[in-house]
């Protein structure tokens, strides 16, 4: 019992090695992304401050020349400040998610180029629905490590139902005495040997209280380690569930933020082009300007999502390695067609 204890324990130990290391992967992946929706974002806002303090020098030169109210220097001004509070809080975040993957790849120098998802060649479910909760159950460290740990837990009930039960044992014993020396008579020398084998029957007549307790203890922690293994089974089980909707809804999703952002680019355009006509005020174009750059946010974040749970599919069917970061690594360009 007490061998095989051993044995299950080496095991968990191994499989929570190969755990920790697909949570770094995950980890640090996510630290990636925090950073290059961070950097998006606090590029976009640097773009929509320039637009704004066009169209603010716009407002202004109108204004003295009678062709525009005051009100739209007014709300030229408070974009313009807003806009700039927001980019200040852009980059302290991206400063931020720049710390926190440096930490989290233990390397404190590490400069990257933060490229992105790029449109082509997004992944897809591996199989059904069914097919890829079944692999995640069979297939995830996590569960098998819970495993390991109920198999512990079961050896040490049957190490101590073993120590207080009958045992029979073989022994065997060999002894020799030799004595030598002289005296007034002479010499004189003895030899003594004796050898013993047999069968030694032992029967534990009282134990005390401890082994009652002891037993009691570990029956229970049986019982929590069962618990654990099956909490650990129902949420890989949304787990998986979860990944796979959003990596199977992905196309049409991505499809729909990709019409969005394109709506945004026509609104934006026609709004530019009825302020400089007269038909649109100088807060029509705030508005498009906003707009679009929620829409651009909006499907750089998707795409990040959709990437991301790939690896978290790849992890729960225990897959993740150095060969989903390449392919991941494959979908990222430094200036993706939005």
């Amino acid at each position: 019992a007490r061998s095989a204890q051993l044995e299950q324990a080496a095991e968990a130990a191994e499989l929570e090695a190969r755990l920790t290391r697909q949570n770094l992967m995950l980890h640090t992946s996510q630290r990636y992304f925090d950073a290059v929706l961070a950097a998006r974002r606090l590029s976009l806002l640097q773009k929509q401050q320039q637009a704004v303090q066009r169209m603010l020098t716009e407002a202004q030169d109108r204004f003295r020349l009678g062709d525009a109210p005051v009100t739209d220097i007014h709300e030229a001004e408070a974009r313009a400040q807003g806009l700039q509070a927001q980019a200040l809080e852009a980059d302290n975040a991206l400063q931020v998610a720049l710390a926190a993957l440096r930490e989290s790849s233990g390397l404190p120098g590490l400069q990257l180029p933060l490229a992105q998802p790029s449109a082509a060649d997004l992944p897809a479910p591996p199989a059904a629905l069914d097919q890829v909760r079944e692999q995640a159950l069979a297939g995830h460290p996590g569960l098998a490590l819970l495993q390991a740990r109920v198999a512990v837990a079961e050896a040490e009930v049957r190490s101590l139902d073993a120590s207080a039960s009958a045992s029979l044992d073989l022994v065997a014993q060999a002894t020799r005495q030799h004595l030598t020396g002289s005296g007034d008579y002479g010499q004189a020398s003895n030899d003594a040997r004796q050898q013993m084998i047999g069968l030694q029957l032992r029967v534990p007549l009282y134990t005390g209280g401890w082994r009652d307790a002891r037993q009691q203890e570990a029956l229970r922690g049986v019982e929590q380690a069962r618990a654990e293994l099956d909490q650990a089974r129902l949420q890989i089980s949304q787990q998986s569930r979860s990944a796979w909707l959003t990596l199977s809804s992905a196309p049409g999703r991505l499809a729909a933020l990709q019409a969005s952002l394109k709506a945004a680019n026509a609104r934006l355009a026609a709004t530019r082009l009825g302020r400089s006509v007269g038909d649109r005020t100088t807060l029509d174009p705030l508005n498009a300007e906003n707009d679009h750059m929620a829409a651009e946010v909006g499907l750089m974040q998707g795409r990040i999502e959709v990437l991301q749970q790939s690896l978290v599919l790849d992890a729960l069917l225990g897959r993740l390695d150095e060969g989903s970061l390449a392919r991941l690594n494959a979908r990222l360009a430094l200036n993706p067609d939005l």
